[in-house]
């Protein structure tokens, strides 16, 4: 006899980042394996390019689009919204509430009250990203800790951010598995570089806690084996921007550095032989998974559950924020390719079986039903 098919509401309160692309890949494996999906989002911070983002998502969410006010730090919205989404689930007959980051998962948890439906919660950082002795920091932990008890399952993506999650706000009593996040089995078809290819590529926002700063700094000083200048791809927007730029002409770099903006990182993939992630903190990011997967040499540093990712190549990661360590792999993965091929083999080897759509949506489904049956 078929399990019985669910009715679920993800809930966030923005659709940016790996938060979005999260839920998006979640709702296409549970929309395929026959269960209906709701989404909200934040209607205060909605505009044409929300419209556009959402539209990947529109047709798999049978229990539609829905848009109420989530203000990014406090205001009327936290107040108003939970009622709304409790009566928003009660309407569409809801068996399952999973809420996304901070904000999603307030409203998440307190929808569900004097409910039977129950009520999951996946941070994304969320507020670990708010340093513990600051004043958001302990207000958000605050408001974590008294939700606990309204929440049958934490979600991790990473073992990093549970291990954060315990050691800044406290143990969860409910069950608080690591689901690491998962890429579609097209995402693992391989990658050629272009003939024309840059040595190293970055795809990323471009702002120094990516460590862009760093990079560049490192890449100034490589050289080719045979005594040629190396190039960089730099594809990415964001606040530091124009500072970069200027780096890259005070250092006489602006020539082998490209900068074409804003792209999808895997369309971009052919525009470099190894990709650089040379970040000062990150979670669990898709595009060291996604450049894995695509079968592209991948320098990054340890920094946040990156090392979970590389698995049994994680020796080879830098030290965040040192430019001679990244300075160092970036030219022996230019002295020794052969080398850095094999790495990335190895570590596709150890993704494949361990991020794939298919396993974390088995996983969180199996989540749902084991909440359903302790209500």
């Amino acid at each position: 006899m078929s399990q019985q098919k669910l009715r679920i509401l993800q809930v966030l309160r923005a659709p940016v980042g790996g938060l979005f692309r999260h839920v998006l890949d979640l709702t296409e494996g549970l929309s395929a394996r026959g269960h209906e999906i709701g989404i909200v989002v934040d209607s205060l911070s909605s505009d044409a390019l929300t419209d556009q983002k959402l539209a990947p998502i529109a047709g798999r969410a049978t229990l539609g689009i829905h848009r109420l006010p989530m203000p990014r730090v406090a205001g009327s919205g936290d107040l108003t919204t939970p009622f709304h989404i409790h009566g928003l689930a009660r309407k569409l007959g809801i068996d399952v509430i999973h809420g996304h980051g901070a904000k999603g998962g307030l409203n998440a948890r307190l929808g569900r009250l004097a409910t039977p439906r129950a009520a999951l919660y996946t941070p994304h950082g969320g507020m670990l990203h708010y340093a513990p002795q600051s004043r958001s920091g302990k207000v958000f932990r605050a408001i974590e800790r008294a939700l606990l008890p309204l929440t049958d399952a934490v979600i991790f993506e990473s073992a990093f951010a549970r291990d954060a999650y315990i050691r800044t706000i406290t143990q969860p009593r409910c069950p608080h598995p690591v689901v690491h996040n998962g890429l579609a089995e097209a995402e693992f078809i391989p990658v050629a570089s272009n003939a024309d290819a840059a040595d190293f590529l970055f795809v990323g926002e471009l702002r120094d806690l990516k460590g862009v700063d760093v990079l560049i700094e490192a890449f100034a000083d490589l050289t080719r084996p045979d005594g040629t200048l190396p190039s960089l791809m730099l594809v990415g927007d964001g606040p530091d921007r124009a500072r970069y730029a200027q780096m890259l002409e005070a250092r006489n770099l602006a020539d082998r550095v490209t900068m074409p903006g804003a792209r999808p990182a895997r369309s971009m993939f052919p525009t470099g032989r190894g990709m650089v992630v040379p970040s000062r903190a990150e979670s669990l990011p898709y595009v060291v998974l996604e450049a894995t997967a695509a079968g592209l040499p991948v320098i990054a540093t340890d920094v946040g559950g990156v090392k979970e990712i590389f698995g049994p190549t994680a020796g080879s990661l830098v030290a965040a924020g040192d430019v001679e360590s990244l300075r160092k792999a970036m030219q022996a993965f230019l002295d020794q390719p052969d080398r850095a091929a094999e790495e990335a083999r190895k570590r596709l080897d150890f993704v494949r079986p361990r991020f794939s759509l298919d396993v974390m949506t088995e996983a969180i489904e199996s989540l749902y039903r084991q909440a359903i049956a302790r209500r």
